[in-house]
């Protein structure tokens, strides 16, 4: 949205688990289900909360889930017991650091998202980065690697599955993406 809302201001764009169309399917229903866990609570008192709603840890189990790493996960946690002692101490302290109306927001605020009107406009070279383990933006949707096309100077990378990516969340793992962004830095024409 940055490079087609400011096409001259970046010398390069590199969105990192991204998708540039609506989100919908599957990934509009987790975040229906998500904002419903607490919307439905009664404690919630239409955001009028006096103490987080209960729903807030149910929200955060979506969100967990959604974000997370089947291969990372099952090595983290072999058996029963040690998945569910990581998942309350998950939630014990992600509640404890999240206030229920900010987590509404946050997934409010990009209900009307949807950058592939505008691709066509970004003038910037761009690298999106994906990891094939990424459940909020799976690659067997088809959208980024058709809708990159429409970028000028646009270019996909999809990192594969292994032990070293973490799902949506590879992005916060540089070490796993770090290559191919020093690879485009190193592409872009030096600054005036």
């Amino acid at each position: 949205m940055w490079g087609s809302m400011y096409p001259g201001f970046a010398d390069g764009l590199v969105p990192l688990a991204s998708r540039p169309a609506p989100i919908t399917g599957r990934n509009r229903m987790w975040r229906k289900a998500l904002m419903d866990c607490i919307r439905n609570d009664p404690s919630w008192e239409n955001g009028n909360y006096t103490t987080e709603p209960r729903g807030l840890a149910d929200a955060i189990g979506f969100l967990l889930i959604a974000v997370s790493s089947p291969l990372q996960w099952q090595k983290m946690m072999p058996t029963r017991d040690a998945a569910d002692a990581w998942l309350a101490d998950q939630v014990r302290r992600r509640v404890a650091a999240t206030d229920a109306n900010d987590l509404l927001y946050y997934f409010q605020a990009s209900e009307d998202y949807d950058p592939s009107p505008h691709l066509d406009e970004i003038m910037a070279p761009l690298m999106a980065i994906n990891s094939a383990d990424d459940c909020v933006n799976p690659p067997e949707m088809p959208m980024m690697a058709q809708l990159i096309t429409r970028v000028k100077h646009g270019r996909y990378v999809l990192i594969p599955t292994s032990d070293k990516t973490w799902g949506h969340s590879t992005h916060s793992h540089p070490e796993v993406w770090g290559s191919y962004l020093d690879a485009f830095l190193k592409s872009l024409p030096p600054m005036p």
